[in-house]
């Protein structure tokens, strides 16, 4: 029996893969809003790598991301990143639209989009979202837009 990622042709089409989704998030205006959720952080190269070694472990593949990082729990990951329905979907329509941009179809890639389709829709959170001036508060210290500052 194979792996999803076997299925889908291997590293190599999954590296392809996730390179032309951040090339979309980077040069798509209409992808705009999540690229932002990437401005806190590592930024987009560190995210890069990381989606490729999550992916590989979640096809089947190689657990790279949880070799380096000692777990794969998509909540604990995404725990501190305001994530809304609209985010989730745009996400979704992003990676279906690289798929189709890099060839890959068939039975594999349907399964892999109905489980990422349940992933995405699970991350959606009331964290304050700091895209919209909105501020969290914990124990005294004020998360304005990256900054911390004292009240």
């Amino acid at each position: 029996m194979t792996s999803a990622l076997e299925d889908i042709g291997g590293e190599t089409a999954l590296r392809d893969l996730v390179e032309q989704f951040y090339d979309l998030m980077e040069t798509d205006p209409a992808v705009h809003e999540l690229h932002r959720l990437h401005f806190r952080g590592h930024g987009l190269s560190h995210t890069r790598q990381a989606q490729f070694e999550f992916l590989s472990g979640f096809l089947g593949g190689r657990a790279y991301y949880r070799e380096r990082n000692g777990h794969m729990n998509l909540r604990e990951i995404h725990a501190h990143i305001p994530i809304r329905t609209a985010d989730a979907e745009l996400w979704l329509q992003t990676f279906d639209r690289a798929l189709n941009d890099v060839g890959l179809s068939g039975p594999a890639v349907d399964k892999m989009r109905a489980t990422l389709q349940r992933a995405a829709h699970m991350l959606v959170n009331d964290v304050p979202d700091w895209r919209k001036g909105e501020e969290a508060q914990s124990g005294g210290v004020l998360r304005d837009h990256g900054a911390l500052r004292r009240e």
